[in-house]
C-alpha cells in the first residue's frame, strides 16, 4: 500500500508541474507583452521594445514588478526578434527552449505507455491519433468558417494565393498526409501564401460553397476562384500547384536586348520597375508571389546573370552576381531609386522595402482611388498631407518644366508633402478647377499646392501666380512657399471641390465586356461542371440516356431498312444476267493484314511548352534522346531518325525529341560550348559563324543529373549513290524529267547518311560508355 501510494504522490507531482508549466506557457504571449500585432514588422517590434524597456526598467521605475515586467519584456523581444523563434512560436505556441524537458517528457509518456498497452489497445497500434486536440492543434491556427472566407480570404486572395485542405474526424487519408501538408505550409506561408483549413464536419456550408465533397481535398484560391489539386501530396507538387494558380505575365524576363524598353515603359504605365537579379534559370516562386501582391503598383523584371549578355546590366548597375539584388527604378532609368541585396531574403524585408518604393517621384493622377492614396485626407492637425501638384500638357517626351519639377522633388522629399503631376488635357475638369480663369496659363504648366480635408472632394490650396517654367526663380518661389506653409497652414486661402478624376488606364469598354463575359463563362462552367456536379448527375444521367436511345434507334432503323431492300430486290436479275452473256466485272478486296511499320517511333517536338516536362522535370533515371534538324530537312532526317532508334523503344526510360534549329540556334550553340572536345566552337568574329550546319547531330540529355552524350554526325554519301535512281526509271520519262528527279534525289540521301552509326551510338549510350557533358542548369528554351 505504502508503495501504491508512493507511486500515485509521484505521478500527481509530475501532473502538477506540468500542469503548472502550460498555464504559465499560456500565459505569456510576447506579442501581448510588446503591445504589437502578430503581423508587426522588425522595426515595429524594436520601437515597442525600446520604449518599454525605458518605462520600465528597474534602475528609473520603482514599481515593486518593474523587475518581473523587464524581464518579460527582454524575453519577449528576445523571441520575436529571431525569425526562427518566431516562426516556431506562431506554430507550436513556444520558442523552442524547452526541447530537453520535452523529450524527456515524451520518455516518461512512452513508459506509461507501454505499461498502459499490456492491458488496453492504444491509438498508436493503428498510427491512428484518435485524440483530436493533438491532431487539430497543428490546423487550429488556420481553421476557416463560412464568414471569415467571404469577408476576409475571398477580398484577400486578389493579394495572394491561397491553399485550402479540407479534412474531417475519422479520415485515415487526412492523416496520411498531415507530415507533408505541415512542412509545405511552414514553408509556403513563409513566402507570403495564405493558409486555410476547414473542417467538412463542422463548416458543412463552407465545403459544399468550395466544392469539397470527400476528404481529404486540398483547393487553392487567387482571384476568387477556386482550384483543386488533384496530383499526389507530395511538397514538390503542393509547390508547383501554388505556381501554377498565378498568372504567367506577372514577371517579364529582361535580357541585354529589351532592358531599356522594360525601364521605360514607367512613364506610360505610371509605375515603378523593380529588377530582381538572381543565378536561378527561372524566376523564383516567391519573387513571382511578391509581383502578384504588388501588381497594380510596380511592373517587376528577372534578370538571369548566367545568360549571355547580362554582363552589360550587371556592369553598368554594379549588381553582384553572387548574390540576389533588387533594384527599383523611378523615373530616371540609368541609376536606381533604391537597391537591396542579402542572400535568403525573407518576405517580410521585400514587403518593407517594395513599401517605402510603392510610387514614383513624381506620380500621375490616372485615377481617383490614385489620388486617394497619394494625397490622403487630413485626419488631425499633426498629420497633414500636402501635395504639389504640377498641371501639364501632355507630351511623348519629359518636358522641360516637368524635368525641373522632378528635380525639385527628388531635392525636397519629406513625409508631409508628395509631388503629383496631371495631364491637364486628360483631366480637364480637374485642371480648371485649380487653375485662374485668366489667360496667364493658356497653353503652359502650372503649379498648385493643395490639401484634401473631406472624402467628397473638398480642398484648400494655392496656385502659384505665374506659369511654372522650371527656373531657379520658380523653385526659390515653390520653396519658400512650402517653408511658410510648415509655420502658418493658412497660405492655403483658396477652396473648392475637385470632380472625381477619369480613369486613364482602364480598358475600353468593349475590352471591359469581354473580359466580364469570359469571366462569367468560366464561372458557370466551374459552377456546373465542377463544384456543383453531384448535383447535375440526374440531369446529366438524363441527357445521356436519351442520347443513347436516340442513337441506338438510328443504328436499328438503319440495319432494318437495309434488310428490306436486299430481300426486295429482284430475282430475275442474275438470269437477265445470263442471257445476256455479259458478265460486270467484279473487284473482290481480299482482308489484308496491317503489318505495322518498322520504323514508327512516337518523336515529339521539343518546343517552350514540352520543355519543362520533357527536359527540366525529367524524371530521375530517364533520358531524352533529341534530334536537330531544320525545316528543310525535317522529313528525311526524321524517317532515318525512326529506323535507326526503333530497336531501342522497347525501353520505358528513353524518350524521342527532336529540336528546330531555325528556331533554337541559341539554345544548341550554348550547349556545345560545354562539349568543345568534342563539337566545334562558335565563333562570333567568323563571317560564317551563324551559317554552321548543326543538322543531324543528336544529344541525349539527362534532365536530371544535368547532363548530356554528343552524337556528331557522318559525313555524306557520295553524290554517285544519289544519282542512282534516275537509271530506274523508266526509258519514256523525258531527260529534263530524269534530271529533274535525280536533282531532287541529291537531298535526301546524303542528309539521310548522316544517321548511318546513330545505332552503335545507342548501343554505347546504354552501355554507358559515352563521354558526358555536364552542365550547371539548363537554359531557358527562348
Amino acid at each position: 500500500m505504502e508503495v501504491k501510494k508512493l507511486g500515485i504522490s509521484w505521478q500527481f507531482l509530475i501532473v502538477l508541474v506540468l500542469i503548472l508549466q502550460i498555464l504559465s506557457a499560456l500565459d505569456f504571449d510576447p506579442y501581448r507583452v510588446l503591445g504589437v500585432s502578430r503581423t508587426a514588422s522588425q522595426a515595429d517590434i524594436k520601437k515597442a521594445y525600446k520604449k518599454l524597456a525605458r518605462e520600465w526598467h528597474p534602475d528609473k521605475n520603482k514599481d515593486p514588478g518593474a523587475e518581473d515586467k523587464f524581464i518579460q519584456i527582454s524575453k519577449a523581444y528576445e523571441i520575436l526578434s529571431n525569425e526562427e523563434k518566431r516562426s516556431h512560436y506562431d506554430h507550436y505556441g513556444d520558442a523552442g527552449e524547452s526541447q530537453g524537458y520535452q523529450k524527456q517528457q515524451q520518455q516518461r509518456e512512452y513508459r506509461f505507455r507501454h505499461f498502459h498497452d499490456n492491458f488496453y489497445f492504444d491509438e498508436s497500434f493503428f498510427h491512428f491519433p484518435f485524440n483530436s486536440e493533438r491532431r487539430d492543434s497543428i490546423d487550429e491556427k488556420y481553421l476557416l468558417h463560412f464568414s471569415h472566407y467571404v469577408n476576409e480570404v475571398v477580398p484577400d486572395s486578389f493579394k495572394k494565393p491561397y491553399l485550402i485542405k479540407i479534412t474531417s474526424d475519422w479520415c485515415f487519408s487526412c492523416i496520411h498526409i498531415e507530415p507533408v501538408w505541415k512542412e509545405a505550409v511552414q514553408e509556403l506561408e513563409g513566402l507570403g501564401v495564405g493558409i486555410g483549413v476547414v473542417h467538412a464536419g463542422y463548416e458543412r456550408r463552407l465545403a459544399h460553397h468550395l466544392g469539397a465533397h470527400s476528404t481529404p481535398s486540398i483547393l487553392g484560391i487567387i482571384n476568387g476562384k477556386v482550384s483543386f489539386f488533384h496530383n499526389a501530396v507530395v511538397s514538390e507538387n503542393l509547390w508547383q500547384f501554388v505556381e501554377s494558380l498565378l498568372p504567367g505575365n506577372l514577371v517579364e524576363k529582361v535580357t541585354n536586348k529589351n532592358y531599356v524598353r522594360f525601364l521605360s515603359g514607367w512613364q506610360q504605365e505610371n509605375k515603378p520597375r523593380v529588377l530582381l537579379f538572381d543565378q536561378m534559370p527561372t524566376v523564383p516562386l516567391l519573387y513571382k508571389l511578391t509581383a502578384f501582391a504588388y501588381k497594380d503598383y510596380l511592373s517587376f523584371g528577372y534578370v538571369y546573370v548566367g545568360l549571355r549578355g547580362a554582363e552589360e546590366m550587371t556592369r553598368q548597375y554594379d549588381v553582384n552576381v553572387y548574390t540576389p539584388t533588387i533594384l527599383i527604378f523611378k523615373e530616371h532609368i540609368h541609376k536606381p531609386a533604391d537597391v537591396i541585396q542579402a542572400r535568403g531574403m525573407k518576405r517580410q524585408v521585400i514587403d518593407d522595402f517594395i513599401t517605402q518604393n510603392k510610387y514614383l517621384l513624381a506620380a500621375r493622377l490616372t485615377s481617383q482611388k490614385l489620388f486617394h492614396e497619394l494625397c490622403p485626407v487630413k485626419r488631425s492637425h499633426r498629420q497633414r498631407k500636402y501635395c504639389v501638384v504640377l498641371l501639364t500638357a501632355e507630351a511623348t517626351k519629359l518636358s522641360k518644366p516637368f524635368e525641373a519639377f522632378l528635380s525639385f522633388a527628388l531635392a525636397n522629399t519629406q513625409d508631409t508633402v508628395r509631388f503629383v503631376h496631371v495631364y491637364s488635357n486628360r483631366q480637364q475638369e480637374f485642371a480648371s478647377t485649380l487653375l485662374p480663369d485668366s489667360d496667364t496659363f493658356q497653353g503652359k504648366s502650372a503649379v498648385s499646392i493643395l490639401e484634401r480635408r473631406n472624402t467628397a472632394g473638398r480642398v484648400v490650396y494655392k496656385t502659384l501666380e505665374d506659369p511654372w517654367t522650371g527656373s531657379e526663380s520658380d523653385k526659390f518661389i515653390l520653396l519658400g512657399y512650402l517653408d511658410q506653409l510648415r509655420k502658418d497652414p493658412a497660405l492655403l486661402s483658396s477652396e473648392a471641390v475637385l470632380p472625381d478624376l477619369t480613369d486613364e488606364l482602364a480598358p475600353i469598354f468593349l475590352l471591359r465586356w469581354l473580359y466580364s463575359a469570359s469571366d462569367y463563362i468560366s464561372d458557370c462552367w466551374d459552377s456546373i461542371f465542377h463544384n456543383n456536379w453531384r448535383e447535375m448527375m440526374p440531369l446529366l444521367s438524363l441527357v445521356f440516356s436519351a442520347l443513347f436511345i436516340l442513337f441506338g434507334t438510328v443504328i436499328v432503323q438503319a440495319f432494318s431498312d437495309s434488310n428490306e431492300e436486299r430481300e426486295s430486290s429482284p430475282p430475275d436479275k442474275e438470269e437477265a444476267r445470263e442471257k445476256t452473256g455479259k458478265t460486270e466485272p467484279s473487284f473482290t478486296k481480299e482482308p489484308s493484314s496491317k503489318i505495322p511499320k518498322k520504323g514508327f517511333v512516337e518523336v515529339t517536338e521539343l518546343t517552350d511548352i514540352t520543355y519543362t516536362s520533357n527536359l527540366v522535370r525529367l524524371r530521375p533515371g530517364h533520358m531524352n534522346v533529341v534530334l536537330i534538324l531544320s525545316n528543310s530537312t525535317k522529313t528525311s532526317l526524321l524517317q532515318k531518325f525512326a529506323l535507326e532508334v526503333y530497336s531501342f523503344t522497347a525501353s520505358s526510360c528513353l524518350h524521342f525529341s527532336f529540336l528546330s534549329l531555325d528556331k533554337h540556334r541559341e539554345w544548341l550553340e550554348y550547349l556545345l560550348e560545354f562539349a568543345q572536345d568534342a563539337a566545334p566552337i562558335p565563333n562570333q568574329y567568323d563571317k560564317h559563324f551563324m551559317e554552321r550546319d548543326y543538322t543531324g547531330y543528336v544529344l541525349a540529355l539527362n534532365g536530371h543529373k544535368k547532363y548530356f552524350c554528343l552524337f556528331k554526325p557522318q559525313k555524306a554519301v557520295e553524290e554517285e549513290e544519289a544519282m542512282g535512281p534516275c537509271s530506274d526509271f523508266d526509258s519514256s520519262l523525258h531527260l529534263g524529267e530524269c534530271r529533274g528527279k535525280s536533282s531532287s534525289g541529291l537531298g535526301p540521301r546524303p542528309i539521310k547518311g548522316k544517321l548511318s552509326k546513330l545505332s552503335l551510338w545507342m548501343e554505347r549510350l546504354l552501355e554507358g560508355s559515352l563521354q558526358r557533358f555536364y552542365i550547371p542548369s539548363w537554359p531557358d528554351l527562348d
